[in-house]
C-alpha cells in the first residue's frame, strides 16, 4: 500500500489565481444565478398553463387557477428582484459574510 510519505514533494508552489480567474469565477456565478431564475420562470409558465387548462376543463363554472398564479408570482417577483437588483443578500453581503466567517474560523482554530 503506497504511503503518503512515498510520494514526491513538488518543488513548485501552486499557481496563484490571476485576476482573469477571479473575473471568470464571478461571471460563472452570475450565469448560475441567471440560469436559476430562467428555469424558475419556465417552470412557472409550464405549471400555471397546466393549472389553467385543468381549471378550464374540470371546473368551467369557477375560476381558481389565478390563486396559485398569484402566490407563486409573488415568489417569482422576489426571485427577480434578488437576481437583477441584488436584494439585501447580494454579492457585497456574501463577500462581507465570507470574510467574517473565515476570520471567526481562523481565530477558533488557532
Amino acid at each position: 500500500m503506497p504511503d503518503v510519505l512515498d510520494r514526491p514533494i513538488p518543488l513548485t508552489s501552486p499557481p496563484v489565481p490571476s485576476a482573469d480567474d477571479e473575473y471568470r469565477a464571478r461571471a460563472h456565478k452570475r450565469v448560475e444565478e441567471l440560469r436559476g431564475f430562467y428555469v424558475h420562470v419556465s417552470i412557472y409558465a409550464i405549471v400555471n398553463t397546466g393549472l389553467f387548462a385543468i381549471d378550464w376543463i374540470a371546473s368551467p363554472g369557477t375560476t381558481w387557477f389565478f390563486w396559485p398564479l398569484l402566490g407563486w408570482g409573488i415568489g417569482l417577483a422576489a426571485h427577480a428582484v434578488v437576481t437583477f437588483l441584488g436584494g439585501p443578500f447580494g454579492s457585497a453581503w456574501e463577500e462581507r459574510k465570507t470574510r467574517e466567517l473565515a476570520g471567526r474560523y481562523r481565530r477558533a482554530s488557532g
